[in-house]
């Protein structure tokens, strides 16, 4: 029998039995985690409140084992709360949703139990404090964790130099299967040809500019999304199901 701690993002709770509930977190040392939390649902709860998702949280996990994935799912025995992120995104419909996908693509790029994920960890832990706080459109929070997930995870876009040839930009021609924008030489059929503003936009977000992703037009912000969600899907191999609910 084991005790281990750790920090994490809480990413989704479900139902188990009357009372229980089984918890995925991201957490800064063991990557994916799915444990139980007993009793979480019942009234008296000491800490059912903080293992809601969004919640940045200290978490104790207990193990049957001396290590902390083997037979069965861990318990959760002790939880602190870091930071509630929740409380102010889940009163605003628009951080809701693009935090809700934040939280599924974090997921789905953690996929392996155990697999540490420390930058994608760092990520959304960024992404939801940012979000939390409202500065900026929730939307371009979100297409900015996106493209930086992306990154962190080998399938970086680039925006201005040709991603084949290296050619410096501005270039035109963006194509999902190349990783990003290609030269007059390079274009391979079915690249798209979004606006020079768009281009700049998805430059901005991917850096951290927020200066100049603030003061884009928002013809430039929609057209921006359509690119990142399509170059998401393209890489993980299907959509994430939240970005359908997401405002634009």
């Amino acid at each position: 029998m084991s005790l281990f701690r750790d920090d994490g993002v809480v990413l989704r709770a479900q139902k188990l039995g009357e009372a229980d509930r089984i918890i995925t977190l991201l957490t800064r040392h063991h990557g994916k985690v799915r444990a139980v939390a007993r009793g979480v649902r019942k009234t008296k709860s000491k800490f059912g409140a903080r293992l809601e998702p969004f919640s940045h949280v200290d978490v104790q996990f207990f193990s049957r084992g001396s290590e902390l994935f083997g037979r069965g799912l861990p318990l959760c025995t002790q939880v602190e709360t870091i930071a509630p992120y929740g409380g102010s995104i889940v009163t605003d419909y628009g951080r809701y949703t693009a935090g809700t996908a934040m939280l599924e693509t974090a997921e789905r790029f953690a996929e392996n139990e155990g697999e540490p994920a420390v930058q994608q960890y760092l990520l959304l832990v960024g992404g939801l404090r940012t979000l939390a706080a409202g500065l900026h459109e929730s939307h371009l929070v979100m297409d900015a964790f996106l493209l930086r997930s992306l990154a962190v995870n080998g399938y970086g876009a680039s925006f201005t130099d040709c991603a084949k040839c290296g050619l410096e930009g501005p270039n035109r021609f963006f194509s999902l299967p190349a990783g990003g924008v290609l030269c007059g030489d390079c274009r391979v059929p079915g690249c798209a040809v979004p606006s020079p503003e768009t281009l700049v936009l998805l430059g901005a977000l991917l850096s951290g500019d927020w200066q100049t992703a603030d003061s884009c037009e928002p013809r430039y912000w929609r057209e921006g999304s359509g690119l990142v969600a399509a170059y998401l899907q393209w890489h993980l191999e299907r959509g994430i199901r939240s970005m359908r609910y997401v405002e634009k």
